[in-house]
Formats: C-alpha cells, structure tokens, sequence
C-alpha cells in the first residue's frame, strides 16, 4: 500500500444516517451505465464510479479537484430497477446527484438520483453498503458546479 492509498476512504453504512454520509460524498460521482452491475443470485448490486474528492476542497482552498475510483456496493438486494436509463447505451454517463432510502415493509427502498431524471431504484432487505476507494486519485479541471 502506497501512501496515496492510506487515505482511501473506505466507509460502511448500516443505516440511514450513514446513507446520508455516503450519499455527500457521492454527490456529483460519474457513472458509466455498463459500470452499474446487478448479481441477481449473489444479491448485490455493485457501482464503480468516478468520485468527486469533495473532502479535499473542505481541508482547504488551495487544493487541486481531483477524482477517484470508488466502489459502492449495496448487499440483499432483491431488486434493481430503473427509470430514464437506455441500458443499451452502455457507455453513457450519468451524473449522480443524490442516493435516499425509505423504509418499506420488509427492508429499504434506495433510489439513486441522476442528472437527466435518471433513477434507479433497489429494494434490499438490509442497509449494508460499502465503500471504497480504488488506487490513485487523479487531478480535474473543475470542481462540480450547481444550479441553485
């Protein structure tokens, strides 16, 4: 391990409140549709993103932007839907701009907003997701931008 990849983050959500957390630093990832996997039998559905490093520019203004591979994984999922998404346009990316759960009856309802009213939707029967960045970051032009 070399020293960029001790400051990986690696977190772990069991429930709502840490959701938001992992959701903040989701903000503004991109996504490549054929990066979002759904392992129906292995009940997972897995991310591999684009991250934004946004807790770099809150430890200080100076720094570069900089993004980073990132794996999100969600277990005992039952379910993964989507909506204003061509899954046959594989290599499209969407901008992720917010992840939100509700309690439904037997287990979580997780709905990851994109930019363009794309969503996708998964029911699982808990709240385990991971986390993790992957290797290197890499210097961006730009920090993300929103219209308020």
């Amino acid at each position: 391990m070399n020293n960029h990849e001790k400051f990986n983050l690696k977190l772990l959500g069991r429930n709502q409140e840490d959701l938001k957390v992992i959701s903040a630093y989701l903000q503004d990832s991109i996504v490549c549709i054929k990066d979002i996997i759904f392992l129906k039998l292995n009940r997972t559905f897995i991310m591999l993103v684009n991250r934004f490093m946004w807790e770099d520019i809150e430890k200080g203004v100076f720094r570069e932007n900089k993004r980073i591979k990132c794996a999100i994984k969600f277990e005992e999922v039952t379910k993964a839907e989507s909506k204003n998404i061509n899954q046959k346009n594989k290599n499209k990316k969407l901008e992720c701009l917010a992840i939100e759960s509700t309690e439904v009856d037997k287990g979580y309802r997780i709905k990851f907003f994109f930019s363009g009213d794309s969503i996708i939707t998964i029911t699982s029967e808990t709240l385990e997701v991971t986390l993790n960045d992957i290797g290197h970051p890499w210097n961006v032009k730009y920090a993300p931008k929103h219209k308020i």
